[in-house]
């Protein structure tokens, strides 16, 4: 395979719902406030089995990040031991906040009284962030995404993630790498042109 777009949500809720038994959970998540959860093997809500990483042949495009607006939500990349989000004099924070990438894209505002909203709780959260420049994970990298709430979670609460990446393997991959060290956006039609530029100057 070559190049795969792909996404992964998160979701933690009460047990009695339907999402809730087909994903395993036996009870909705609880979390305490400021405290990172891991969206990948956090033993919270539905998991994979161990750490995303790449191989030695396979790279790696974060495009987008998501998640819950409500409870001060906030979610961040991690590679290797860094966290990819940070304030400007170079100290942890949250992350991107749910209010600002909010998934689902038009979810509800947090309820009247939380951050000192008074809005209607059926108001929508539209996005005003972009992840730009995308997130490149390197061969041999492991990443993470995180999830923390300012507020906790508890099992009464609904809360979700989401991120969309390319995985480029093989041949692309090592193309993904050398657009890297041109100084060139790694994405799928950049890929492909430089597939091109190589099969033109083959056949001159």
């Amino acid at each position: 395979m070559a190049m795969r777009s792909q996404v992964y949500e998160w979701s933690a809720v009460a047990g009695n719902s339907a999402r809730g038994r087909a994903s395993g959970a036996a009870g909705g998540t609880t979390l305490a406030a400021d405290t990172d959860l891991s969206i990948f093997i956090g033993g919270q809500g539905n998991n994979i089995t161990k750490p995303a990483e790449t191989t030695a042949t396979q790279f790696i495009v974060i495009e987008d990040v998501a998640c819950s607006p409500q409870l001060e939500g906030a979610v961040q990349v991690r590679i290797n031991t860094t966290d990819y989000f940070q304030n400007p004099d170079v100290t942890d924070q949250a992350g991107v906040p749910g209010l600002a990438s909010p998934y689902p894209r038009g979810a509800p505002l947090p309820k009247a009284g939380a951050l000192g909203n008074t809005a209607d709780v059926s108001t929508s959260v539209l996005p005003s962030f972009t992840l730009y420049p995308s997130i490149y994970v390197l061969p041999g990298q492991t990443f993470d995404v995180l999830y923390r709430s300012g507020v906790g979670v508890a099992t009464s609460d609904a809360v979700a993630c989401f991120v969309k990446y390319t995985l480029y393997d093989g041949p692309d991959a090592l193309i993904a790498n050398k657009l890297l060290e041109m100084g060139i956006t790694v994405n799928p039609n950049n890929v492909d042109w430089y597939k091109r530029s190589l099969l033109e100057g083959g056949m001159a």
